[in-house]
Formats: structure tokens, sequence, C-alpha cells
């Protein structure tokens, strides 16, 4: 029988990822894994992972690079306890010549041994910090997936990786605005600050209700939406660099580490 997301809300990093890598559960993490870094994950063959490398470097607000693991080797040693990163993400997307060709919730019959999995830091990490203050998060309170865009923001190209920075968007009330910053600049691992604040189309998102990935999220009377740097971003690279075989977390479904979520290095922390 399936978990749902109200049977983790509260749980323990080792119940939530037990329950990923069983099948039980298989839907977003925005809200677990309390105190916590989370990561967006990619995963490709060794002859591209170099340049995958330095797009992370030279786009580090959009893919801070918390973990890589070693050649063929599908335990990610520098991030937790246990972490098989073929098993222990709770959906999977799978890209083929840079086109979505599918998702799974468990990856072994794809893992390669020339394969390179990478952690980069995600956003819900700090999202603990901003409920503790008291900040409304409209996608956790609904049990919905973060509203996601593809913007007019360049990335820097590293060989065959390149494109448009994505975004994450939540509503924050006005009079909240620099205290969410500041919140979330101490989480460097996790994006950081926010990219921008206010007028989507400034960053060419002509519809803040339709997002290209996640789930639509109302703006309501005296909230400003607020956008951070997002690591969906090398998935649009990947469509680009035309990779034969790529797979990285589905938007929303991500990894669950043992590193503390507050961490300005990849530092693990045993989890309670």
């Amino acid at each position: 029988m399936g978990v749902t997301y109200l049977d983790l809300k509260n749980a323990n990093v080792a119940r939530v990822r037990a329950a990923i890598r069983s099948g039980d559960y298989t839907g977003h993490t925005a809200g677990l894994g309390a105190g916590y870094l989370q990561a967006n994950v990619v995963i490709m063959p060794e002859a591209y992972a170099l340049d995958f490398m330095r797009f992370c470097q030279r786009n580090p607000k959009p893919c801070p690079l918390t973990g890589v693991s070693d050649t063929g080797v599908p335990m990610m040693q520098t991030m937790g306890q246990d972490i098989d990163i073929r098993r222990d993400v709770p959906a999977y997307s799978i890209y083929r010549d840079g086109v979505l060709n599918g998702s799974a919730t468990d990856i072994s019959d794809l893992w390669q041994d020339d394969m390179v999995a990478f952690a980069l830091g995600c956003s819900f990490t700090f999202e603990h910090a901003v409920q503790t203050a008291g900040i409304p998060l409209w996608h956790i309170q609904n049990d919905t997936t973060v509203p996601m865009f593809r913007t007019s923001v360049q990335t820097v190209p590293a060989g065959r990786f390149d494109g448009p920075m994505v975004v994450s968007m939540r509503a924050i009330p006005q009079g909240r605005i620099d205290e969410v910053t500041e919140i979330s600049r101490r989480y460097p691992l996790a994006h950081g600050s926010p990219l921008h604040v206010g007028d989507p189309g400034k960053i060419g998102i002509a519809d803040v209700t339709q997002p290209d990935w996640g789930d639509p999220a109302p703006i309501g009377p005296g909230e400003v939406p607020v956008f951070w740097a997002c690591g969906v971003t090398p998935q649009v690279a990947i469509e680009q660099a035309q990779l034969p075989l790529c797979i990285t977390h589905k938007p929303g479904h991500m990894l669950i580490t043992d590193v503390a979520e507050d961490a300005e290095v990849p530092i693990l922390r045993h989890p309670e």
C-alpha cells in the first residue's frame, strides 16, 4: 500500500528515503525532510560530465553543485548514509537525444558503468525556515508542486550546455519580502536569495498563472511574486545538448540528503 505525503510530513530523513526507495512514495518532496538539504539530480555519461561540471561552476545560482559520484558508482557517498541515486529519488525524467522520453521511479535498469551523477542544491531546502518564520507557502499548504518557469535570463555556456535559466515562484506578502530574502540568503547551497522580485515580464515570463513545470499557484491580495533560480535549469540545457541518454529528477521530486540544510559546504549530518 502506498505512503501519503501526510504520512511523511513529519518523518525523519531515513523513513522518507526508505519509502521512496521501496516505491511506496513517488510524490513531490516540498516540505519533507525538514533540516536537510534537498537536491536536484542530473545523471549522464562521463564523456559529457566535465563540460557539465563547468556549466555548474559558471552558473552557481541555478546550479549550486553539492555532490558528484564516482564514475559508474551509484552511491552518493558525500551526500548521505546509503544513498543509491538509482532508487532514492521519487520520480526521474529520462531524456534521449535531448527529448523527454519518459519517466520512472527506479532507474536501475538504465544505469551504465560510465555514468556520473550530480547533486545540485534545491530551493525546497530553505522553505522550512520560511515557514518557521510564519511566512505561508501556498504549494506546501495545498500539497502541490511549486510553479517553475523558463525565463529570458541566459546562462553562461560550457561545451554543449547552454540555454535560459529556470526559476521557481512563491507568492510572498509585500511586507515580508525583505525577511524572506534574508532567510533564503542563508542557504547558498539552495540557490540563496531571490533572482527577481515583482513583474514576471521583466524576466520573460508572459503568464505567471501558466508554469512550464509544477502546478499553478495564486498570487493573493497584498502578495508579490518572488522568483528563485531553479535546479531545473540543467534540464533545459540538456535539451539543447542533445545527449544520447541523460536522466534527471522529475521537477519537484528531489533527492533528500543527509547534509544540513544551512550548510555552506556539503558536510554530512547523521539523520536523527
